[in-house]
């Protein structure tokens, strides 16, 4: 069901009443990993903490802090439940959670707030990759020499190359799947080149 502003109910109890913000201080709290993204110039800025059960393999807490708007704060805030439930979730699972699993667990979310669901998705990414680290596990590591297209949302060259592979075929398309160049745009130039870039290489008639 809709609600203020097209959110949904359940998005407006989690942007009310946010589950698993950072109460105390980094340092009590001992993360086992840390992620932080964002860009001050798009408004919205976004920190992961987590803790793993190295044995398991499995997050079993998060938290986390954002200076954001109501999506990116609710989106968030499901996210942190959707990792941390059912005794926590396999650190590879968690890598793979997507925007669009969040926006279908969230009810989805008024288009012009697509984009603050990958917030919360990306700082997780981030948070597994610094524990992934400090664990001696770079193997695990997912986009390592990826190169950062879009600053604000934290996509990359890899990304766009896979979203490609996967059949996207315009720009629109792959903004939707990746929100890129849905912040404040600077990169749209670079993004489109990139990713007619990959088109031309794997659907060109000459070479695809």
């Amino acid at each position: 069901m809709n609600n203020f502003m097209g959110y949904t109910d359940e998005l407006m109890d989690h942007f009310s009443s946010p589950r698993n913000i950072l109460k105390t201080s980094e340092e009590k709290y001992q993360a086992d990993g840390i992620g932080e993204v964002g860009n001050p110039q798009c408004g919205d800025m976004m920190k992961v903490w987590i803790k793993v059960d190295k044995e398991k393999d499995r997050i079993v807490d998060l938290k986390w802090k954002t200076f954001g708007c109501a999506s990116a704060i609710g989106s968030t805030s499901v996210m942190s439940e959707m990792v941390v439930e059912n005794d926590g979730m396999k650190v590879d699972d968690a890598l793979k959670l997507t925007p669009q699993n969040i926006m279908d667990r969230v009810g989805g979310l008024p288009s012009i707030k697509i984009h603050c669901s990958v917030l919360g998705d990306k700082a997780l990414r981030a948070a597994i990759n610094d524990y992934l680290k400090k664990t001696d596990q770079t193997e695990r590591i997912k986009e390592v020499t990826a190169k950062i297209v879009c600053n604000c949302l934290n996509v990359t060259d890899h990304e766009i190359e896979e979203y490609t592979l996967e059949g996207v075929e315009d720009f629109e398309m792959l903004q939707e799947k990746t929100k890129i160049s849905t912040g404040c745009g600077n990169c749209r130039e670079e993004a489109e080149t990139i990713f007619n870039k990959y088109r031309e290489k794997y659907f060109s008639k000459s070479g695809g």
